[in-house]
């Protein structure tokens, strides 16, 4: 075993986090699970997800004879949506080819939907014990750190000398609990902002703590400028439902319930191509502004009020009249989501 190896699992022992809920009952559902929640998100945000979503989906089995729309729904608010799109149809992959048992070779685990190398080796170590080095956001930061090593991880040479550092320090025993102690590393101590050095197991031979440029490393990206994009959505009202449409599986917000948006802001032409009738009386809300990781979106609400009696177009699999004094009828984009609330208010 390294000494980076040694030091960090002696630190784990007594500091490091063993009673989250993807700890306990530890099985390669819940770790995949928890694993593909936590990618881009912090654990204090996921802990309630994961909660209800095992409460709901308590096996692989239960997962993959879901509906897409209630999977969708149980991730709602939790972002990043392809991971719950991914989630179902790898569930549904280890069923069919699978015979429904997590697979245990890291080829297939890293060739299901959703996961890479770093998760399906983070997966792999934690729920079977085997060896395999992980990379995500956390340990990329300790590692360049503690070696120093500069530019940004996004970049092929960066991210290949990084892994090769974390393939080196990967100790063959204890391989589980070294997984969870280099992400608890990173996520308490070797945080981006304040790093608590003086704290840290392996800070004595840190090479950024060492020449004081620990807020160096790892390199930042690139800056771009932001573009700023804007939409028009339509809420259309009518006997206390809103009409809502399902988006593309693919892109943002894929596979999700949402309202209508129209490119030209054209309401009135609107309204009478897809809803067969005239718009009627409608406000204008303020805009609402929407960043995603890499653009803003400015919304701007149109509410359209409609009479019952004039309600001319039918449900159907990608179009609905959601009530508004019941659940959605599947996953909805939290700005969305906070629109539909406004109405209810």
């Amino acid at each position: 075993m390294t000494l980076f190896a040694d030091r960090l699992l002696a630190w784990y022992d007594e500091h490091g986090r063993k009673d989250l809920p993807w700890q306990r009952d530890i099985d390669p559902y819940r770790v995949w699970v928890s694993e593909i929640m936590l990618q881009q998100t912090q654990v204090a945000t996921v802990i309630p997800y994961f909660q209800r979503f095992m409460a709901r989906f308590p096996n692989l089995g239960s997962l993959a004879g879901a509906d897409v729309d209630e999977v969708l729904a149980h991730w709602s608010g939790l972002g990043y949506y392809a991971r719950g799109r991914n989630l179902h149809a790898a569930a549904r992959r280890i069923r069919d080819e699978h015979g429904g048992a997590f697979p245990e070779s890291f080829e297939a685990v890293n060739a299901l939907p959703g996961v890479g190398p770093s998760t399906a080796g983070a997966i792999l170590a934690i729920a079977f014990g085997q060896r395999h080095p992980i990379l995500d956001g956390n340990v990329k930061r300790v590692l360049a750190r503690h070696e120093a090593i500069p530019g940004w991880p996004g970049e092929a040479a960066v991210a290949k000398r990084l892994w090769a550092v974390a393939e080196s320090n990967t100790p063959h025993a204890r391989v589980a609990a070294y997984t969870q102690a280099i992400m608890d590393l990173g996520a308490t101590l070797c945080t981006r902002g304040r790093p608590a050095c003086e704290a840290c197991p392996v800070g004595t031979d840190c090479r950024a703590r060492q020449a004081g440029e620990v807020e160096v490393y790892p390199g930042r990206k690139p800056k771009k400028a932001r573009p700023l994009r804007a939409t028009t959505m339509v809420l259309a009202v009518s006997d206390g439902a809103v009409y809502l449409e399902r988006r593309p599986p693919a892109g943002i917000w894929g596979g999700l319930w949402s309202l209508p948006e129209i490119a030209d802001g054209d309401v009135d032409g609107w309204c009478e191509r897809m809803l067969a009738e005239a718009a009627g009386e409608h406000e204008a809300w303020p805009t609402l502004r929407h960043s995603f990781s890499h653009y803003d979106l400015d919304i701007h609400p149109v509410v359209v009020r409609l009479v019952a009696a004039s309600r001319k177009v039918a449900d159907s699999e990608n179009a609905t009249w959601a009530r508004l004094d019941a659940e959605a009828p599947g996953g909805v984009a939290a700005p969305v989501q906070k629109l539909i609330d406004s109405l209810k208010t």
